[in-house]
């Protein structure tokens, strides 16, 4: 592949790999492989296993291949099979670290940043999962309510719902007035 920035549209590669054009596929992989890692590390906390979800989630987009045809974001299309995939590799690794003892480094001192972001994670982790992920979806992901509504498998207005009740909850959270007065 070149350095060249590439203008096509998802769609328009989607068609070049129906094609054939086996550089569209890699297009559209180094256009969508840190997201997918991203998102991957966020549902397993493990950088190995959001590698492994990278490679499982573009495996199994080549297999949708020929004949696919994109019919939203390639992120709503991409998001349930890397979650699903993240759920199954982070339960993976439970099953396998219950038997054993699991040792990490010795922890460093932490700076005001990471304390920041301690408290912010203990706050998302204070949210249901379901109000969790959908908060993430819309202000990490960028995705539109009806985008998440689509990759979720959810009518709108239990996203719109859900939506709207863990921004309140982050609203109104003691934890958020305490990071924002010492931001």
């Amino acid at each position: 592949m070149t350095g060249e920035p590439n203008n096509q549209t998802d769609q328009q590669l989607v068609a070049a790999i129906n094609a054939g054009d086996q550089h569209a596929f890699a297009v559209l992989y180094h256009r969508y492989k840190d997201w997918v890692v991203g998102l991957a590390f966020r549902f397993t906390n493990h950088h190995d296993d959001a590698l492994d979800v990278l490679q499982e989630t573009f495996a199994y987009l080549v297999r949708k291949f020929p004949g696919f045809e994109l019919t939203a974001q390639m992120t709503t299309f991409l998001y349930p099979a890397v979650r699903n995939l993240s759920i199954a590799a982070r339960q993976k690794r439970q099953r396998a670290t219950s038997s054993g003892e699991d040792f990490d480094a010795f922890p460093e001192s932490p700076s005001q940043d990471s304390l920041a972001r301690d408290e912010f994670g203990q706050l998302l982790n204070s949210l249901s999962e379901a109000h969790r992920e959908i908060l993430l979806m819309r202000f990490v992901d960028d995705m539109t309510q009806p985008e998440i509504a689509t990759a979720l498998d959810l009518p709108l207005g239990t996203v719109k719902s859900r939506l709207h009740h863990a921004t309140q909850a982050v609203k109104s959270s003691p934890a958020m007035a305490a990071l924002l007065a010492t931001g």
